[in-house]
């Protein structure tokens, strides 16, 4: 019989809620403040917990945060509880850790309802978005290719205007690689193809220059409630993850604040350079770019994906300063390179940063962006069978582009292995096999 424990410090709430549970089939656990929940918690590891947000000794955000960092209850379903339905009140409990938030008064039956449809195990089970994806075949799919600053027109029509944004599914996750504004459209392709069911997405943010966050407060599924969205990202260099995507949708700046929109969202920043979303395993570098900025190599059942849409090898640059000879940064910068071999090698796709053809780049060292020469030496020696070229500059038309592609290929062919090689295209999917 699976257990719940319910802490409220209403008595006749807790009394009401627990007949009614009791007889669906469920054992009653009761505890008048959270203090004493936080016991019976761990004495009894229950399958759910109903618990009340504001409660003498311990109240329900401090519940729900203690669980959280308890090892042995960190996947125990949590549903908050509250007569005060405020935005903030709802957003600060997922916040906390909890699963899903109920206002008072609880409609049992849909209580029941809810209960029933996230435990198994003591884990909540899959949302919707999840057990849809997956049935579908491990996939990357482009919605912003374009670097800096959108560039709509005529002249980009072919591989689109949109800043950086990638949709993969793998293993019942979607998992979008940074929020530049082709995260609307994205937002909107999902809208449509799940109909109202909840969305479960994670989103892994790069760094957070402009151009890889400026989409999400376009993103429509941050305005449904059912949805729970989870930012991931490192700290920036001033300011912190979660102040950035606040900080963009402050007035003056945004009629909306991030505090303001219904779904649930947590933001959290890494600290590990290994990490797992899902069944899907991740690993992070630092990339040469200003600020701090990552690149993400993630290991799916079907291969492995290769993220690193800013990037300039670390050999075009000279010495960065007389202190130093000529040999000692030509030996840090082989060093440096070949960690990024290592970090993408065999990889199945590899997007990659090539932003410049190689006359371009000679006006650009330093700037943190790669050439097209530069990304095919890098796929071959760390041998990559498929490469997308990423991060359009704004300047280059679609021609320019197709022409960077077909030197790609000849400098691919030059070399006489299997490398395919990809400018990034919006709404081109990728499917690993």
């Amino acid at each position: 019989m699976k257990s719940v424990l319910i802490i409220d410090d209403d008595s006749d709430f807790r009394s009401v809620l627990g007949i009614f549970l009791k007889q669906q089939g469920w054992q009653i656990i009761e505890a008048p403040d959270g203090e004493v929940g936080l016991r019976l918690a761990r004495e009894h590891r229950p399958a759910a917990i109903l618990c009340d947000l504001l409660m003498p000794r311990t109240n329900g955000f401090q519940v729900c945060a203690a669980l959280r960092s308890d090892s042995t209850l960190r996947h125990t379903l949590i549903l908050a509880i509250s007569g005060k339905g405020f935005p903030t009140t709802r957003q600060s409990a997922f916040e906390a850790g909890a699963d899903e938030f109920l206002h008072k008064p609880v409609n049992p039956e849909e209580l029941v309802a809810m209960l029933e449809g996230m435990t198994g195990s003591g884990k909540a089970v899959e949302t919707t978005s999840r057990v849809q994806a997956a049935t579908m075949p491990v996939s990357v799919r482009f919605w912003g290719v374009r670097g800096s600053i959108p560039t709509p027109g005529p002249s980009t029509a072919k591989y689109g205007g949109n800043t950086s944004c990638v949709e993969l599914r793998a293993d019942g996750e979607l998992i979008i690689l940074d929020s530049g504004t082709g995260i609307r459209p994205l937002g909107q392709a999902l809208a449509a193809e799940f109909k109202g069911q909840p969305l479960d997405l994670t989103i892994l943010i790069t760094h957070t220059h402009w151009d890889h966050v400026q989409g999400f407060p376009f993103f429509k599924p941050a305005y449904d409630a059912r949805n729970r969205i989870r930012i991931l990202g490192y700290e920036g260099a001033r300011e912190g993850l979660a102040n950035v995507f606040t900080g963009q949708m402050e007035s003056p700046y945004f009629p909306i604040g991030l505090s303001e929109l219904p779904s649930h969202i947590v933001i959290e920043e890494l600290k590990d350079l290994e990490f797992a979303i899902g069944k899907v395993k991740v690993r992070a570098a630092f990339m040469n770019h200003p600020g701090v900025c990552m690149g993400y190599r993630l290991f799916t059942s079907a291969g492995s994906i290769a993220y690193l849409p800013d990037n300039e090898p670390f050999y075009r640059r000279g010495a960065p300063t007389k202190l130093v000879t000529k040999d000692q940064a030509t030996d840090f910068a082989r060093a440096e390179d070949r960690k990024m071999v290592e970090f993408i090698q065999d990889a199945d796709v590899l997007i990659l940063d090539a932003q410049y053809d190689n006359d371009e780049y000679k006006s650009h060292s330093g700037w943190g962006h790669g050439c097209v020469d530069d990304a095919v030496a890098l796929a071959i020696q760390a041998g990559v069978k498929r490469l997308f070229l990423f991060h359009h500059d704004p300047n280059h038309t679609d021609d320019k582009i197709t022409s960077m592609v077909e030197s790609a290929r000849k400098l691919a062919a030059e070399k006489k292995g299997k490398l395919v090689v990809e400018a990034a295209c919006e709404g081109e999917r990728c499917e690993l096999k």
